[in-house]
This record gives C-alpha cells, structure tokens and sequence, in this order.
C-alpha cells in the first residue's frame, strides 16, 4: 500500500522532534559539563539538577555519572563544599544510580565506559573527602562526627570493592578501625563491637590490632555471651599464639563460670605453656586455696587438704620465679597462719572430760601439737616479715601493697602475742600505727 503525502509529512515531522529533543539534551549535559570543567561548579550544579528533575531524564546513566562528578567536585573543594554540605551524600547518591542504570548495558566493553574513562576518579575523590574530613573530626575530639566520617568512606570503599576496582582488598581496614575508635569513643560500644569484629573476622594482624581481639572477648564477657567472648578469644589465639594474655583470660571465663575441675586444668595448661610467669602460679594457688579453705573446717570440702598442698606448692613456685613479688608472700604466710590456727584448734579440742586428767599419750599429742603450731606460725613469720622488707622501707604504696603491709603487722601482731613475745609484737604494733603516715 502506497502512504499518503499527509502520514509522511507526519512521520518526518516526528523524527525531526526526536532528533531536536535528544541534541537539546545533549547540549544541556555539555553545558554542565563545561561549568564543571570551568569550577563554576553552583552553575553546574543547578544545570544538572534540573536536567535531571525532567522526568523524561531519569534513567540517563550519563546524567547521573555527571552529577556525581560534579557534587564530587564539590565536596573535595574547601570553598565550594561550605555551601554544599550535602555535597558528599548527593555525590554518592548519583554515582550509585549510574552504576545501577549501566548493571542493564549488556556489552561489558561499555559498561561503566565514563566511569572507565575517568579511572574511578570521583569516587576516589569522595572517598578522599569522606576520610579527610573523618580525620579532622577525630583529631578535634569531635567523635560523633568522625564516626559518621568514615562510615561514608566505607560505603564508597565497598562501591568499589563489590565492582572488583579494589585490586582484589576487600577489607579497607585502617577506616574500619578508625570507625570502631569513634564508635567506641562516642560510648556507641555495640556500634564499635560491629566494626571491630570485621578486623578480628579477617584476622587481620599490625602492630596494636591484638588489643581489638582482646577488646572483642572482653566486651563480650562483659555482656554474659560466652560463645562470643570465647570465640574472639579462639580468634586472638590463632592471630597472636605467643600473647600469654588468651590463656589467662580463658582462666577467668572458667573462674567465673565456677567448673572448678576445669579451672584447675586450664592452670595446669597455663602454668606449663608459661613455665617461667610468676603470675600464673600465684593465681593458681589462690583459686586452689579459695576452694581447699573455709573458717569452719567442717564445711571445707574433703579434698581440702590436696588443695592445699597444690596450693604451696604453686605459691612456693611463684615466690621463686620472682622472690619481690609481695602477693606470693602474703598468700603463702596466710596459708600458714591459717594452719597454725587449725592446729592449735585441735589441740584445744583434747580436753579432760569430768574429773579424768589426760592419759600421758593425749598429753604428748599436745605437746606435739604445740610444736606444729610453732612451725606453723615460724613459717608465717618469715613470709610476712619478707613483706616488711619488701615495702615497709618504701615511701608512697599502692592501695594493695599498703594493705598487704597492713595485714602483714596485724598477723605478726597477733603470732607474737600468741606466743607471750610482748617485745616483738610492740614493734610491728608501732609499724601498723604508722602505715598510713609512712605509706
């Protein structure tokens, strides 16, 4: 069928609207293009907003990819970004729409062809600007504001990464960590945990990174979430074997846990992984003791006397290890003054019943007893008055080290008056009375 003159006047007229639209699009994209080229960049800004508030406009890849440069301009610009402080959000905004509208463009060669071409650069850019300003914040104490900083150069930082434009990094570690830093010092300690948990989940290692690891399990101890708290401590272990830290934390999650059976065997671990820390040893022996002792003996659980004996010895192992550590000494001179104690209550306990004296052997039981008491009470001495030496001749103490001073007289008081040694209790009476004064 042969078309009328009318219908194809008609046709060529459309084709002709078409073809003045798309070159009036053209020429206002190239306008913006050449303010931005020129740093006229309010200019370009108004010309590309209101391009892009034509509905007609809205699915222009280029458009959007212009607009992100543009705001990206301004952001990275000190002068500029003043006036703009939404600067960096519109720019990560648009760049984001450009990348959802060219994920449709089927020939891969083309795909992200502008942002190809500028070498990723106002991305880049946003990311400089986001970190810079996050920077400036975290060095003026402002954390808040920090946080928010580097959160924003993270989300450009995973622009990137989830389009393979990062060499193969997936982790841009130096801001998480500095986003957990301001999250933890804005008090945002769950916020902080998040961010710090991505470093620890990709065990990650650099100088300091081990306290992020014992940050994590303790945060999470704290909280009650034990599976947490022990995985982060697995985690810190794997990262950093030789940081005795890990054992002894796994020590006070079963300390607190109250297993003592699998306490006492993760100190047997700890104590010969560290053979040569005093520490381990004194804190063995005071978990041992604090099970083997109680006041009433009849409550004291009936290996109390094995406990005990472990006790000493790993005590006695700690105060060899580091002879001027003052916690050993006053553990083990209690222990002594506490069996002493036993002792003479035994000793008290064979008494005549009625009229009947003691039977000679209930008299050389006393008699014997009376001189384990003594040995006893010698052997206290001799820790306590280690303490004396250690401290007693120093000037200002620490709160604990004036206690353990303290207690030490108070205990060397009460043996020599036990024993009637009126001259050596009135001397370490005068020390106690001066602690305070001296110390």
């Amino acid at each position: 069928m042969k078309a009328s003159t009318t219908s194809m006047k008609t046709l060529f007229l459309s084709l002709l609207l078409v073809s003045v639209s798309a070159g009036l699009f053209a020429q206002k994209l190239d306008k913006a293009k050449d303010l931005l080229g020129k740093q006229k960049y309010n200019e370009a800004r108004t010309e590309i907003d209101n391009f892009l508030a034509n509905e007609k406009n809205k699915n222009n890849s280029e458009a959007w990819y212009l607009k992100g440069k543009v705001y990206s301009a301004i952001a990275v610009d000190s002068v500029a970004q003043a006036s703009v402080p939404q600067a960096k959000t519109e720019a990560m905004e648009a760049l984001k729409k450009y990348l959802e509208l060219e994920k449709g463009v089927k020939d891969s060669t083309k795909r992200y062809l502008l942002m190809t071409i500028d070498n990723r650069k106002p991305l880049t850019d946003l990311y400089s600007a986001y970190s810079k300003q996050a920077a400036s914040y975290y060095n003026a104490g402002n954390f808040n504001d920090a946080f928010t900083g580097f959160q924003g150069s993270l989300d450009v930082f995973d622009v990137l990464a989830n389009e393979g434009w990062t060499s193969g990094i997936t982790l841009d570690t130096v801001s998480v960590l500095y986003a957990g830093i301001s999250a933890e010092k804005a008090n945002k300690l769950d916020t902080a945990a998040m961010y710090y948990s991505k470093i620890a989940e990709a065990k990650a290692k650099a100088q300091g990174y081990e306290s992020i690891y014992k940050w994590l399990a303790d945060y999470y101890k704290t909280k009650g979430d034990t599976e947490k708290a022990n995985h982060f401590t697995s985690l810190g272990k794997e990262v950093y074997p030789d940081d005795p830290f890990w054992l002894g934390f796994e020590v006070n999650m079963l300390s607190e846990k109250g297993d003592k059976d699998a306490l006492f065997a993760k100190y047997e671990e700890v104590t010969k992984a560290n053979p040569t820390n005093p520490i381990f040893y004194y804190n063995y022996a005071v978990e041992l003791y604090k099970t083997a002792y109680n006041e009433d003996s009849a409550q004291r659980p009936p290996n109390s006397k094995e406990l005990t004996d472990r006790a000493i010895q790993n005590v006695q192992k700690s105060i060899e290890l580091d002879a001027k550590y003052p916690n050993s000494r006053m553990l083990l001179g209690q222990i002594y003054y506490n069996q002493a104690v036993d002792v003479i209550n035994k000793n008290k306990a064979i008494r005549p019943k009625g009229n009947v004296k003691l039977t000679p052997a209930q008299l050389k039981e006393k008699e014997t007893l009376r001189g384990e008491s003594t040995k006893k009470f010698d052997q206290a001495v001799e820790q306590f008055v280690e303490i004396d030496k250690l401290l007693g001749g120093q000037g200002k103490l620490k709160m604990e080290e004036k206690q353990f001073l303290k207690d030490s007289y108070d205990l060397l008081i009460t043996i020599y008056e036990q024993q009637q040694k009126a001259d050596q209790a009135a001397v370490y009476t005068d020390k106690f009375n001066n602690v305070d004064k001296v110390h």
